[in-house]
């Protein structure tokens, strides 16, 4: 082979290493270094992350979520008065401001969008309420259309996280131990259940994953350090499983964060923050009880999110105080991770593919 030949096949080669990134947004809290939102090239064939860019100045962006089109990106700003912002994705992955509205209670922490992308869903842990807003066609967001409060006279509420599926609306509030499950009618979501269901103790329910079709969900506890799976059945739902997300040894304080399913729903992922790991269940899809087959050291501390790439064969976490991201490889056949590599990155809170 040629000199001019095998460097034209180097060139090729790069390019279309290159070509195959895809972009990972990364929400922070600004109290320290970081000023925003940031923005990393992920290359899902290596598993590399590389050109770390500030995409968005912004306070505290400490959770960040897309349009189904992916068209726009929508923060939280974790702030005493509390906010919500929109931006539109540029062509070069840069952040434009779009607009920003009021959180309706102090300390959002959590936002999620309906597979329509019209309707946004915020959490906001300080003010213990949640908000519903209108998504308008040019990606801002108008002013909130529903605000729920649960705080009483004798209870502080810290609702922690919301999800939307299909024409139903479900609340994690760590402060009342609930799960709320609403549903859309005319246009307005309606509490249906209080709490789907009872939750004992004071474990302290903080996200959730739900499956495809949504007969099962599962509730990561930040108190409790617990997994609650629950069944959906003719008449509402039942807890069908309650499991550690901890190491028999491991004796320490610990706070959970997080949780997700793999793509093909056989393998379920917690943060542990504090044993500082990620817990693995295998999930039998049948009966949806789980059974844990790894604790896996996360190579950072306070994994406080974490995510699975498009192709599902990688896995992130946002360490937040050791203020790094480290990438880890998923065993397909077992679910299992393997640590693979790490990237600086200030205060990582929210990663976001």
């Amino acid at each position: 082979m040629s000199i001019k030949l095998l460097t034209l096949g180097l060139a090729m080669s790069f390019l279309s290493s290159k070509a195959q990134n895809i972009p990972l947004y990364i929400g922070t809290y600004t109290d320290g270094t970081s000023e925003g939102i940031y923005k990393l090239e992920f290359n899902p064939a290596t598993g590399e992350l590389s050109n770390l860019q500030l995409a968005g100045i912004t306070q505290s962006p400490s959770f960040i979520a897309y349009s189904p089109n992916k068209k726009y990106l929508y923060a939280v700003n974790e702030s005493l008065e509390g906010f919500v912002s929109a931006y539109k994705i540029q062509e070069n992955g840069q952040l434009q401001f779009l607009n920003k509205v009021d959180s309706n209670g102090k300390g959002p922490c959590h936002i999620s969008l309906n597979r329509q992308g019209n309707k946004a869903v915020v959490s906001n842990y300080g003010g213990g309420t949640a908000s519903i807003y209108n998504i308008a066609r040019d990606g801002k967001l108008n002013e909130a259309s529903q605000v729920f409060d649960y705080n009483t006279a004798d209870r502080k509420s810290h609702a922690h996280s919301a999800q939307f599926f299909k024409d139903e609306l479900f609340i994690a509030d760590l402060g009342m131990n609930a799960l709320y499950q609403y549903k859309l009618k005319n246009d307005t979501y309606e509490l249906a259940l209080p709490d789907i269901v009872q939750m004992e103790g004071n474990p302290g329910p903080r996200h959730f994953a739900i499956t495809k079709t949504g007969q099962f969900i599962y509730i990561i506890n930040e108190y409790g350090s617990s997994v609650t799976s629950v069944k959906r059945t003719d008449t509402g739902f039942e807890q069908i499983d309650y499991d550690s997300t901890l190491d028999e040894n491991y004796k320490g304080k610990n706070s959970c964060a997080d949780i997700h399913l793999s793509k093909n729903e056989l393998y379920l992922y917690g943060s542990n923050r504090g044993e500082n790991s990620i817990v693995v269940y295998k999930r039998n899809k049948i009966d949806g009880t789980i059974e844990k087959i790894q604790t896996m050291p996360v190579h950072g501390d306070w994994p406080r999110n974490f995510t699975l790439d498009p192709t599902g064969k990688f896995l992130l976490v946002a360490n937040q105080r050791s203020q790094n991201i480290t990438v880890f490889k998923v065993d397909t056949p077992t679910g299992k991770l393997s640590f693979l590599n790490e990237v600086k990155v200030p205060s990582p809170v929210c990663l976001l593919f």
